[in-house]
């Protein structure tokens, strides 16, 4: 990487990562978009780079109106055919290297900091994130194996759970388990409870989720879950909790902060806060900053998103989410690396309310990154 007196001299290069090859890659490219409107072109220099569905690396325009959802059908994606990059490390800097058909690499110069917009496997479960660090190329966000464990819900939980924090009961069932155990999964499915939920233990964006509301819709549910992931999660149903989002972002001391608690109100059709509530407009969902909750009750959310943040390892950002159940107890659903991104996702809107705007939410995010070493941290 650059050397301290090696950026003195110019502006800071940040390469934004976007895209990716999960099924989120189209989440990424919004997100992405959102990031290339916000940054700060006076203090640094951005270069845009997606990653096809393919796993192609191509240098992107990174035009911020391309990047938007226009409807169900028209969600936006990384063209591969462009001409391929890739980063090249070498003893104290990392260039930017573009290769077009039947011509010379060109070197496009040194990357400072990548920012991974990515969400889903390869991306945000520690395999970019390792690649960063062999390489020795400074990144935004969590380190591997915050990223790996908080993508695997499965073993989220058992961190949390270690670290004596709450989480629902879960068991998790395997594509091999299902076609050779049925019996057994179903026996399992049914401690739990119905209904239960079943997902894909490593995607987001609610992605292949299915609300199963007695044994006879399990069997479709796991199957589409398997659709995105050869390990599938069924969770027990948080009855009639609250949905209550909250951010932690580390200031630039390395302490972790967290937002005003948000709380989400899914209306409509739709049962629980899926794709469609989540991203396509129209959906009757609502939103309460903060979340209407006693003083006593958001402290704890607050207290508790820290605790989480600092049991996976997690480093610059995160998006904590809960159930409050009828009876006040509090229960983490999941713990986000790189939570949606958009001005008006959860997480910029819950600092938005907090007093930290979403372009100064992404130049904290760039400088931690700057500031953090390249090895062991």
């Amino acid at each position: 990487m650059n050397s301290p007196s090696g950026r003195a001299s110019r502006k800071p290069r940040v390469a934004v990562v976007f895209g990716g090859r999960s099924s989120e890659h189209a989440i990424s490219c919004v997100t992405a978009g959102s990031v290339l409107a916000a940054i700060d072109r006076d203090v640094y220099d951005v270069v845009p780079i997606g990653i096809a569905t393919d796993g192609r690396w191509v240098l992107e325009a990174g035009d911020p109106e391309r990047l938007r959802i226009t409807g169900a059908d028209r969600l936006p994606s990384v063209d591969g055919d462009r001409a391929t990059i890739a980063l090249v490390p070498e003893a104290s800097t990392t260039d930017l290297v573009v290769t077009e058909p039947s011509q010379p690499p060109q070197t496009l110069g040194e990357v400072d900091v990548v920012f991974p917009l990515l969400h889903g496997p390869w991306g945000e479960d520690g395999t970019i994130q390792g690649m960063f660090e062999m390489a020795g190329v400074r990144y935004v966000g969590a380190g591997v194996l915050a990223s790996a464990v908080s993508m695997d819900k499965a073993y989220m939980k058992i961190v949390l759970a270690a670290a004596g924090l709450p989480v629902l009961p879960s068991t998790t069932v395997t594509a091999r388990q299902w076609e050779q155990d049925e019996v057994g999964c179903r026996e399992r499915a049914d401690e739990l409870g119905y209904p239960l939920f079943a997902k894909p233990t490593r995607g987001g964006s609610s992605i292949g989720i299915s609300k199963v509301h007695d044994a006879s819709e399990l069997a479709a549910a796991i199957d589409e879950a398997l659709r995105y992931d050869p390990k599938v999660l069924l969770e027990a149903y948080a009855a009639d909790g609250r949905e209550i989002e909250c951010g932690v972002l580390q200031a630039l001391d390395g302490t972790p902060e967290t937002s005003l608690p948000a709380e989400l109100r899914v209306g409509g059709d739709h049962e629980f806060y899926d794709f469609e509530a989540k991203y396509l407009p129209d959906q009757q969902t609502e939103i309460d900053i903060p979340a209407d909750l006693p003083e006593e009750v958001t402290a704890r959310i607050r207290e508790l998103s820290v605790q989480a943040f600092e049991a996976v390892g997690c480093e610059g950002l995160a998006r904590v989410d809960f159930f409050v159940l009828p009876d006040g107890r509090l229960v983490i659903n999941e713990i986000n690396t790189m939570p949606g991104f958009t001005p008006t996702s959860m997480y910029p809107q819950m600092w938005a309310a907090s007093g930290v705007d979403y372009p100064a939410l992404v130049d904290r995010l760039i400088r931690l990154a700057l500031a953090r070493d390249t090895g062991l941290r």
